[in-house]
């Protein structure tokens, strides 16, 4: 083999790691995401989500931690004004959890952003918007 194609050869693959290399460094000051899926009208699985979501935050730091709670089907009802889990939601957001819900199940519920808890945010697909976080990073996580 010629030494221009070894040192060709050595520059491809020097530029060729050089990307990875550098997604990898940036990869280290990003936040840590994750998603979690909440789709149940039980308030058990809600306390559940929301601990892992605080445990989450503790653990790794809310400051370095990206957490959203996405809500669709059954549980929308949760995340109504007179919710049995709405203090804890409210709480959750107060910490920088992020709580969204579906609004392609609101319109099947006929609910209204008037019936839900103040603070949550809306996504048009609950289901989309899992996809969505996942593709861009995010640990999914279903309690």
């Amino acid at each position: 083999m010629s030494t221009r194609r070894i040192i060709l050869g050595a520059a491809l693959a020097a530029l060729l790691a050089a990307p990875l290399t550098s997604a990898l460094a940036q990869g280290a000051d990003k936040p840590h995401k994750v998603v979690f899926q909440v789709s149940d009208a039980d308030p058990a699985k809600w306390n559940l989500a929301l601990n892992n979501a605080r445990n989450v935050q503790q653990d790794l730091g809310a400051d370095k931690t990206a957490v959203e709670i996405v809500v669709y089907g059954p549980g929308i009802g949760m995340l109504k004004m007179d919710s049995p889990v709405g203090n804890r939601v409210t709480q959750a957001l107060g910490t920088g959890v992020s709580v969204v819900a579906c609004e392609n199940t609101m319109r099947a519920q006929k609910l209204a952003r008037a019936d839900m808890l103040s603070d949550i945010g809306y996504v048009p697909a609950g289901v989309v918007q899992l996809m969505q976080r996942q593709k861009e990073g995010y640990s999914y996580i279903r309690p």
